[in-house]
């Protein structure tokens, strides 16, 4: 895959889209001044191959950009489009995307919508590119999570940034960015063509097959543990078994076979059981008949007050009525004074306003209280059989209460039974489910046999695919590749005469460090330890070189493009407005390092797309062939950069 153009849309859509257009299998040289937008290309590229997270800049391209589209071309010649709108935020996942033959071309600003999303745009980009169906799986306990191989990591092999192409401690593109290292790391074997997903599976099937093995390890060891304490816990289990009734005498030191043996009676021993009562209602019914016994008590109490009441009552009547009687008995000594008129007053004869009554009248009263006397005499007996009546029938409600307190107290003696009944169930229970699981745990002869054959088995199998993992040996494929590639870096070193590379017997990658490392008679020398900006942009440039040279001869599914920004910055001031101004530089080594670019690119004879973007600009044919946009104030000293003037007014 190579890049064709890159198309930036204005805001409002009525202007037309600013075009870079690139040379597909040549050198690339976009030249111009500071502050044009010449840095923003690259990252515009990485954001439109699906990148969720840009790096754009919030400037004027924000200010005045809508969508970013880059049309891409494939070996077969097919091509496709991808777009992304302006991010509204810290990411997005929205894209277009539009695949067609070699007449495609970047398409218009009404026909951009959003028809995709970053995950389908890399996973068609990733199936373009030849990338495999590839999970990658770490190896067991590396404590990282497994990820999808595609055009994500096979982009951080095509970009090198003005920060990095001069980064001493860090070669590729975003490597020092959190699980940036590590992927790279995971997946540099695989562009490489040293591992791959049958390499990767069985990588996987080993993992899998080493903890089947741990897991059979740990339950023979289990076993044979717990056959060697069972003499103690299961005597114990036994002993308490006993004390609850489930097993008769036990001897006083079985042996293991015993114990087991007796341990499995217990399990199938049954727990006492009682007859379930409905306690409950017949308490309610003894509750119900001593609350209307209770009541009928009370009501016989309060007849009973009633009669002593009228006893009494009478009884101080009649004495009243033998004491008037007597009183009046007296009149029958009266003699004449009997007819005495009672209406004149005895001492002065003056009448009497009421008349005192008569001694007839007198003797009248008197026969009519011994009458009532004699009535009030014959209803005592009446009521003490009453009485007697009533006493007897409380007695009889007094004895059924007995009866009915004596039921209640059974009843609370059955409940205390039913629950020691219950509480030497769940004992029992307790006990037969640790006897249930001393079983479980506890394996037999038979049972150690077989895990000792499981084991076996794992064993087995994990000797296999460490056998064929051993075969495959991605790490010392990986190193030999990586060893190719450091032919051409050795001798790309030397040319440029970068420090450290005329004593060195080779300069190669490290893939443990991730950086370039020089070895010599003297030891390994890491790119850390090797001064000058100039010698870290040189070695960037032939690793980075060396590296997509060897992918584009072996034919590895990484894109065909290296995008470089500000490879010379080592030469100039800190932020020279324009190189081409700059006398004193080293125009030599300059000169160099782009001969060097254009002499790959030659070399890949069309597999390869370099990109540059740099302030330097010379005179050469070969490089003036190479520009596709010089920045800088034309004759008439209009502003020329990524994002046009007119977009600006």
């Amino acid at each position: 895959m190579q890049l064709l153009a890159l198309a930036l849309y204005h805001r409002d859509g009525t202007k037309p889209p600013r075009v870079l257009r690139f040379r597909p299998g040549a050198l690339n040289i976009l030249t111009g001044e500071s502050e044009t937008g010449k840095s923003e290309v690259l990252s515009i590229v990485d954001y439109c191959l699906g990148r969720r997270d840009p790096n754009l800049p919030d400037d004027l391209i924000d200010q005045t950009v809508n969508w970013y589209a880059l049309l891409v071309t494939f070996a077969d010649h097919s091509r496709m489009v991808l777009a992304r709108p302006r991010p509204t935020g810290a990411s997005t996942h929205h894209a277009f995307t539009r695949t067609g033959d070699d007449s495609l071309d970047i398409p218009q600003a009404h026909e951009l919508v959003n028809n995709s999303n970053v995950a389908a745009l890399r996973s068609d980009l990733s199936a373009r590119l030849g990338i495999e169906d590839f999970h990658f799986q770490p190896p067991a306990g590396a404590g990282r999570k497994p990820f999808d191989v595609s055009i994500a990591q096979a982009a951080l092999l095509c970009f090198q940034n003005q920060n990095e192409i001069a980064d001493q401690t860090a070669l590729f593109h975003r490597q020092t960015e959190p699980g940036m290292a590590q992927a790279l790391k995971d997946t540099l074997p695989y562009f490489l063509g040293s591992a791959g997903p049958e390499q990767a599976l069985r990588r996987h099937r080993l993992g899998a097959a080493q903890r089947t093995q741990r897991a059979a390890q740990r339950k023979l060891d289990d076993a044979l543990r717990q056959q060697q304490t069972m003499d103690a816990n299961g005597l114990a289990l036994v002993r308490l078994a006993e004390n609850e009734g489930l097993l008769p005498a036990v001897p006083a030191a079985p042996d293991t076979a015993q114990v087991i043996d007796l341990m499995h009676q217990a399990l199938a021993a049954a727990p006492q059981t009682a007859t379930p009562l409905n306690l409950r209602d017949r308490r309610q019914v003894l509750n119900d008949e001593r609350r209307l016994l209770r009541k009928q008590l009370q009501d016989f109490d309060e007849a009973l007050a009633a009669v002593d009441r009228w006893q009494q009552q009478g009884r101080a009547f009649t004495g009243e009525l033998h004491l008037q009687l007597d009183r009046l008995k007296t009149l029958e000594l009266l003699g004449p004074e009997r007819e005495h008129d009672t209406s004149i007053c005895p001492m002065c004869t003056q009448p009497l306003e009421d008349p005192d009554p008569s001694a007839q009248d007198l003797s009248e009263l008197t026969g009519h209280l011994a009458q009532e006397l004699a009535q009030a005499q014959t209803l005592q007996p009446v009521r003490d059989e009453h009485r007697r009546a009533l006493q007897a029938e409380r007695d009889a409600v007094t004895e059924r209460l007995r009866l009915n307190g004596a039921q209640l107290r059974e009843l609370l003696a059955n409940d205390e039974r039913m629950r020691n009944l219950q509480e030497q169930n769940l004992r029992v229970a307790h006990i037969q489910g640790r006897i249930a699981e001393a079983l479980t745990r506890t394996g037999t002869d038979s049972d150690i046999a077989r895990l000792r054959n499981d084991l076996a088995l794992a064993q087995e199998h994990v000797a296999t695919l460490e056998q064929l993992v051993d075969e495959d040996d991605v790490t010392a494929e990986t190193e030999r590749r990586l060893a190719d590639i450091a032919v051409g870096m050795t001798a790309w070193a030397k040319h440029l005469q970068l420090g450290g590379a005329a004593d060195a017997t080779e300069v190669g990658i490290s893939l443990k460090l991730l950086n370039v490392v020089l070895r010599r008679p003297a030891g390994r020398l890491p790119l850390t330890r090797i001064g000058s900006a100039k010698n870290h942009i040189g070695y960037h440039l032939v690793a980075h070189l060396a590296l997509h040279t060897y992918l584009r001869r072996n034919n590895r599914p990484v894109p065909g493009f290296l995008m470089l920004d500000q490879p010379t910055q080592a030469f100039f001031p800190e932020k020279p407005r324009d190189a081409s101004t700059v006398q004193d530089a080293d125009w030599a080594t300059v000169t160099a390092y782009f001969q060097l670019l254009n002499d790959v690119v030659q070399l890949n004879r069309g597999a390869l797309q370099i990109i540059v973007c740099d302030h330097a600009n010379l005179a050469e044919d070969w490089f003036q062939d190479a520009v596709i946009g010089n920045w800088r104030p034309d004759s008439d000293g209009n502003r020329n950069a990524l994002i046009p003037p007119d977009w600006l007014d």
